[in-house]
């Protein structure tokens, strides 16, 4: 992956809608030079898909909520599909410390959320934390311009 491809990443980050021709003027390529780049992003598992970034209280979710899990390894067969299947589950994590679980998960009302909770209490312990707001909304990977990279080559 060379300096176009990662500013083509950060091009499509920022706004996965961009033209072709648009894209191709940023990175002083051709369109189909640069359509050829993002199949082979594609391909190579790079780029995994493209999404749009919606407002969930707009849809009507006023509670986002962080649900951390004790769940014993014997039960992950059965866990991930009941989890698959809940359209309120935004990310499903494995992580380490006293919980090995954590769920990002997004309801209209803690009425509900306490009912999923209750669901998800015959897999293990939880611990629930409820948004109040997000200083730092999700975003993409910031990846480093050859010059920051030969800069950081130099400083070592």
């Amino acid at each position: 992956m060379d300096k176009i491809d990662k500013k083509i990443i950060s091009l499509l980050q920022e706004n996965a809608r961009y033209p072709l021709k648009y894209l191709a003027q940023k990175v002083f390529l051709s369109s189909p030079a640069v359509s050829t780049r993002i199949e082979r992003l594609e391909k190579s598992g790079i780029i995994t898909g493209y999404h749009a970034t919606v407002d969930p209280v707009a849809l009507g979710y006023h509670i986002t909520a962080f649900i951390n899990l004790t769940l014993d390894p014997k039960q992950k067969d059965e866990f991930y599909p009941f989890v698959t299947d809940c359209p309120n589950v935004l990310e499903c994590n494995c992580v380490t410390g006293v919980y090995s679980i954590m769920l990002k998960v997004a309801f209209p009302s803690t009425m509900e959320l306490d009912t999923f909770i209750g669901h998800l209490q015959q897999y293990g312990n939880t611990q629930t934390q409820i948004v109040f707001s997000t200083a730092v909304p999700p975003r993409g990977i910031q990846l480093p311009q050859e010059e920051e990279e030969e800069e950081t080559a130099q400083n070592q």
